[in-house]
């Protein structure tokens, strides 16, 4: 069996030198904010060297481009008004760079290839 690791995010993104650390963080069921909402709780790290980083960021912009494509998540201009940015919140919507903002990096996985 795998070990497998859910989260719910990613809390903050720390450069230091070559090494890239990514924090994850899951909804604390017992602990909320002033809001009552559930607070970030840090679950785990990981740790890429900058070149493993960078070709990770490659292979999720092709996996959320494929959600796009499959109509799980729609593109919005990052332009949009609150209104429209709170409107697309509830419609699972999320704001991308458009393919000539991205730079492809030349080692890539297969798998979205």
């Amino acid at each position: 069996m795998h070990n497998e690791i859910y989260s719910d995010g990613i809390s903050e993104v720390t450069v230091s030198g070559s090494i890239v650390r990514v924090d994850l963080v899951s909804l604390s069921p017992t602990e909320r904010d002033a809001n009552n909402v559930p607070k970030k709780v840090f679950r785990q790290r990981l740790i890429f060297s900058v070149e493993a980083f960078a070709n990770s960021v490659e292979v999720l912009q092709k996996a959320m481009q494929g959600l796009i494509e499959a109509g799980a998540v729609k593109r919005v201009s990052p332009k949009a008004t609150e209104a429209e940015s709170d409107s697309a919140a509830k419609d699972r919507i999320v704001s991308l760079p458009t393919d000539n903002q991205v730079q492809r990096a030349p080692n890539v996985s297969k798998n979205f290839s």
